[in-house]
């Protein structure tokens, strides 16, 4: 039995503190399925089998399973089950895997899966006192729970711990990759991105909502000039700076998976009426915490090997862009990779990268694109923090 994205939709990507930052995150969420289901009218709500969601933090309102909470709020029945995956800036694929995999083996027929990630709303968060009581919090010990290292265990290694910014920069300079290189693959981003939008590639996927119609966070008037005024955002004096470093963002995507049963029933023809494809293999690695923007090379290597298949084999590349330096530092690696095929409508540098639902995002702008294209096999990667990377395979 095979898994496929038969449908999917995404809230255009807010700003850091922009136009979605008034917005919930299970709120987020919920429009998403909302519009996800609207967008099947055979599709009874009630024979969802599970909702499977991708978020990082869950620190915030996002707190106590927002994928059960988001369903709620969307007016699925109280019977649909719901559950919240973390695997950092890899969750919203991982929700992806762990349906597919439910899809293949039978014990699913249909599964929404997605993520959302409110990065606006993160919360500050206050250690708990030692004492059971009286307990006491200081404002001195609280910490940001936007993104990366919070509450740190001493015993981890320092490099380890570093921004991941820093890591994906130490690493960059070990392969050479210059700061020139990096501020022309942003722009590239920028660029892309814009023209996506402009062409209405995006229609029919992302939605309107809470006022915004199309990514925030894009620069059409951004320059290489003006990117190479940035000073270093995590070093002294290192490439990595805020114009070729995905930003912080607010947003959702939800999609959903079934079999072939399912698309016939839903009235889907995979291939010419509808539908985003099929889950043709996936993979997750791990490396040392400080070498993350490695481990997609390892998944995509892995991936390939394990499916049979060859660089030359694979029409179309999304590779989550954290940073520009993680995006050629796997470049580097794999010259075997087309770049002209890697990230064609731009990437979360310019889109957006709002962690939990980022991974989601690449996978289904994959299908898309092959679709596009008539069809054929294409892959969706992308680093997570603490060492893992993680890589999907899709045809249409």
């Amino acid at each position: 039995m095979n898994a496929f994205i038969a449908e999917a939709a995404r809230t255009p990507f807010g700003s850091y503190f922009g136009s979605l930052s008034q917005v919930r995150p299970d709120d987020l969420l919920a429009a998403t399925i909302k519009e996800l289901v609207a967008k099947l009218p055979k599709l009874d709500p009630v024979d969802i089998d599970d909702v499977m969601m991708g978020d990082s933090n869950g620190a915030g309102e996002d707190n106590r399973n927002v994928a059960r909470m988001a369903s709620l709020l969307a007016g699925l029945p109280e019977s649909v089950p719901g559950v919240t995956i973390n695997r950092l800036c890899g969750s919203g694929a991982e929700a992806i895997i762990q349906s597919s995999r439910a899809v293949k083996t039978g014990d699913a027929k249909y599964v929404i899966a997605g993520g959302v990630e409110s990065m606006s709303r993160a919360p500050w968060i206050v250690p708990r006192d030692s004492k059971k009581k009286p307990e006491s919090v200081s404002v001195d010990q609280l910490n940001q729970s936007t993104v990366g290292w919070r509450l740190t265990n001493p015993l981890f290694p320092s490099q380890w711990t570093a921004s991941l910014g820093r890591c994906a920069e130490i690493v960059a300079e070990r392969l050479n990759i210059s700061r020139q290189e990096q501020d022309e693959w942003a722009l590239r981003s920028h660029q892309r991105a814009e023209k996506a939008w402009a062409s209405g590639l995006h229609d029919g996927f992302v939605f309107p909502f809470a006022g915004l119609s199309r990514d925030e966070s894009i620069r059409p008037e951004s320059n290489l000039e003006k990117l190479a005024s940035l000073n270093s955002a995590f070093s002294e004096t290192g490439a990595v700076t805020a114009g070729n470093s995905s930003p912080m963002n607010d947003g959702a995507v939800s999609l959903l998976l079934t079999n072939e049963s399912g698309l016939s029933d839903l009235g889907i023809d995979g291939k010419n009426s509808g539908g985003y494809g099929k889950i043709l293999g996936t993979q997750i690695t791990a490396t040392k915490p400080d070498e993350f923007t490695l481990a997609p090379v390892y998944a995509i290597e892995k991936l390939l090997k394990k499916l049979n298949l060859d660089f030359k084999d694979i029409e179309i590349w999304e590779i989550n862009e954290a940073f520009a330096a993680m995006v050629l530092t796997v470049l580097h690696e794999l010259p075997q990779i087309d770049r002209e095929r890697v990230n064609v409508n731009g990437g979360a540098i310019a889109m957006g990268h709002p962690v939990g639902g980022s991974a989601a995002r690449v996978v289904v702008d994959t299908t898309r694109e092959l679709r596009r294209r008539g069809g054929g096999i294409g892959i969706a990667a992308a680093c997570i923090g603490v060492g893992l990377g993680v890589a999907i395979a899709v045809e249409l």
